[in-house]
């Protein structure tokens, strides 16, 4: 009997969960040892069509980070969805949309019409836009249509794991790895290599309950202090609704929480939870002050629904 077939593949994302598969450092021999990786693109030149070729299921595990952006992510989830015993939403873009999800805020036309006409660096009076398909005397070159709107690999087939994080911690991965090939797996659905706890609850730092009156930007907090609440301080953190698993990594570098492991357990909507939890500590009674004090958050949306937008109750601007 041959070894466990195993697949990882990029969507909608910066390749950052791959390089985090390669943090295990020289368990990474181990996994080679227990495992035939059959397609990974970052890695190796297996094309779309050898996956074609593969039989309903005959992928074991696949890792499949990134969001569903346009067609060809589409594609290869529903190809691979097919091709594979078990498939994991894998990093924050395919479990919760992430980075690529805040393009929700508008449209493919809008986000095109923004790059290709409008941004600061663009020269372009032609107003000149990428095409689907173009021909040259070699034949025709095409290219993946974006959506309208950005979704989760959740949203578009039917998965086994989400597994978050932008990226997932080493040992997050590794510990996940082994729960895989042991044979030994949760229930169906199940958010994988996480705690129950907050981020809050992983955080050492001491936590009074104080009321604040501002709202500061890292650079202009000055000099922060160790063990503090980082929201006592003033600094924006995710912590109070994010699900834990990171071992509180920012916090520990005087950087709040930005939300990458998603909603802990029984939160519906990571963003609304998180800005209910920051205007709970606000210090004010009259409405102009909590509304000048709500102000210092310069980008509430990206604060709050940096990494959750698509697969939050919100979902997109209408």
């Amino acid at each position: 009997m041959g070894k466990p077939k195993f697949a990882i593949y990029w969507a909608a994302s910066c390749g950052g969960c791959e390089i985090a598969f390669l943090d295990i450092r020289e368990k990474i021999l181990d996994v080679d040892r227990a495992v035939d990786l059959v397609f990974c693109p970052c890695l190796m030149d297996t094309k779309y069509e050898d996956v074609e070729k593969m039989a309903d299921g005959e992928i074991d595990v696949c890792l499949f980070n990134g969001a569903i952006r346009n067609e060809e992510n589409l594609h290869i989830a529903q190809l691979l969805r097919r091709k594979s015993k078990v498939l994991v939403a894998y990093g924050s873009c395919a479990s919760e949309g992430c980075i690529p999800g805040l393009g929700n805020l508008t449209d493919d036309e809008g986000i095109c019409r923004y790059s290709f006409e409008e941004s600061p660096s663009t020269v372009n009076p032609e107003k000149v836009h990428p095409q689907k398909s173009t021909s040259i005397e070699a034949g025709e070159l095409t290219l993946p249509g974006m959506f309208k709107y950005v979704r989760t690999l959740e949203q578009v087939v039917d998965i086994d794991y989400k597994m978050p994080g932008c990226p997932p911690v080493a040992a997050q991965i590794w510990a996940v790895i082994q729960t895989i090939l042991s044979g030994d797996l949760p229930p169906k659905g199940s958010v994988i290599g996480v705690s129950p706890k907050t981020v809050c609850e992983e955080c050492d730092r001491s936590k009074d309950e104080k009321r604040i009156k501002e709202f500061l930007r890292p650079h202009e907090i000055g000099e922060v202090d160790p063990d503090i609440c980082l929201l006592e301080q003033g600094l924006v953190c995710n912590g109070p609704g994010t699900q834990a698993g990171c071992g509180a990594l920012c916090p520990q570098v005087n950087m709040g929480c930005r939300g990458c492991y998603g909603p802990a357990e029984g939160i519906k909507d990571l963003g609304g939870k998180l800005a209910g939890a920051i205007a709970s500590v606000i210090e004010a009674d009259d409405p102009e002050e909590i509304q000048r004090i709500s102000d210092q958050i310069v980008d509430p949306v990206g604060t709050f629904y940096r990494f959750s937008l698509p697969g939050s109750i919100l979902g997109r601007k209408i």
